[in-house]
């Protein structure tokens, strides 16, 4: 898997799971400066995205979360805490459901319990796992790149630098992925054992997000009633809309589950 790693750090380890079609550094880049400073961060390319492992023909967030931990292995981390965003939330809540004796706190950004009734539901309507497979097979698919993914209409506000590197990033990604990989999201669930989490866990929550509703975040947070909650004013993007704030959130969310 491609990834990145503060090897020589001291600090408790921090895995970062990016969302569909984006890359690693394109979801957390902005805020691996303040991460490193207090954490050993490990930020890996989710399978078929970015620079990692591809095609993945059968994407599965339960086969994420497995290719995760035989990384956490390969890098002989016996604990660590579990930071997901959009997707990768997914990722993260199925690491502490398969393996709870090797994650110590949960971060969950943009997230839920499962994603029905939001716009994900709605693109994984279109994208079911037979169209995914059609994808698979399609040559020209496997080739285009996921900066051709349509919503991200916040990248009107970029300049013209900071809106190529974006596409430059998610060109990593093919179509193919993205259409297994939505649906994939479209198939989870934690409802039924996500009140069963013993760690600490914060829910980053996007205020204005336009793909996941901030109410079916909050329900995530309900369901965890020791979860500590910090909102964060912007879409589901913002990440790249406003790296600075989302990067600071994302250090207090970090550091609310971070405990001896």
């Amino acid at each position: 898997m491609a990834y990145r790693d503060t090897a020589s750090s001291v600090n408790p380890p921090l895995m970062l799971l990016h969302g569909v079609g984006m890359t690693a550094d394109l979801n957390w880049g902005a805020a691996y400066p303040a991460l490193c400073e207090r954490f050993r961060v490990v930020a890996p390319d989710l399978p078929g995205h970015g620079r990692g492992i591809r095609p993945w023909t059968k994407f599965g967030i339960e086969e994420c979360a497995d290719h995760i931990m035989t990384l956490a292995d390969h890098l002989r981390i016996d604990k660590f805490i579990s930071c997901g965003y959009s997707m990768g939330s997914l990722v993260a809540q199925q690491l502490w459901r398969r393996y709870p004796d090797r994650v110590s706190g949960l971060v969950l950004g943009a997230a839920s319990r499962n994603f029905l009734g939001s716009a994900v539901e709605r693109m994984a309507a279109s994208l079911s796992p037979v169209v995914a497979a059609a994808a698979q097979l399609n040559p020209f698919l496997r080739v285009l790149g996921a900066d051709a993914f349509g919503g991200l209409g916040y990248l009107n506000d970029l300049d013209a630098e900071s809106r190529a590197y974006v596409h430059d990033e998610m060109s990593l990604t093919s179509m193919a992925t993205v259409a297994a990989a939505v649906a994939a999201v479209g198939e989870f669930t934690s409802h039924q054992w996500i009140g069963d989490v013993d760690v600490p866990v914060c829910v980053l929550v996007t205020t204005r997000d336009s793909v996941v509703p901030t109410s079916r975040q909050l329900k995530l947070a309900e369901a965890l009633p020791h979860a500590t909650v910090i909102m964060v004013d912007g879409d589901h993007g913002v990440f790249i809309a406003a790296p600075k704030l989302f990067a600071e959130k994302l250090l207090q969310a970090c550091q609310a589950v971070n405990r001896p």
